[in-house]
């Protein structure tokens, strides 16, 4: 149930990015979808290692880089043309701050939602 509220919340999220940050751009819904799943994979996959190799940019910029490393992700599955299309690096920084944003307010609201085994037994 909580890996199906995640990609609801993902999808819901770049679709915003789609309204909100020009030069990204979607086919349809399912094309939203796809590139949601491709996405979370890619972040799942990639983002450590590339946290890993770039760590003295991160020491050094104070974790800043971590914004340019999510928008090239970004901008990666873009690149993928699987329903998400996306015009350059900037539009993909943009999209990415928007992406996550959108996705922690939503993950907030829908935190209670998520996974029962978390909540105590009451007694």
């Amino acid at each position: 149930m909580g890996f199906l509220i995640r990609l609801i919340v993902n999808v819901i999220a770049l679709y915003v990015v789609v309204r909100v940050v020009p030069g990204v751009h979607a086919t349809d819904f399912w094309g939203l979808v796809i590139a949601a799943v491709i996405l979370g994979i890619v972040n799942a996959i990639l983002r450590p290692i590339l946290f890993i190799i770039t760590l003295p940019l991160q020491i050094v910029t104070l974790g800043l880089f971590t914004l340019v490393i999510n928008g090239l992700l970004f901008w990666l599955v873009g690149s993928f043309h699987v329903g998400l299309y996306v015009d350059g690096f900037w539009p993909g920084f943009w999209g990415a701050i928007v992406m996550g944003l959108v996705s922690w307010i939503l993950s907030a609201l829908t935190g209670g939602l998520e996974s029962n085994r978390q909540r105590p037994i009451a007694r």
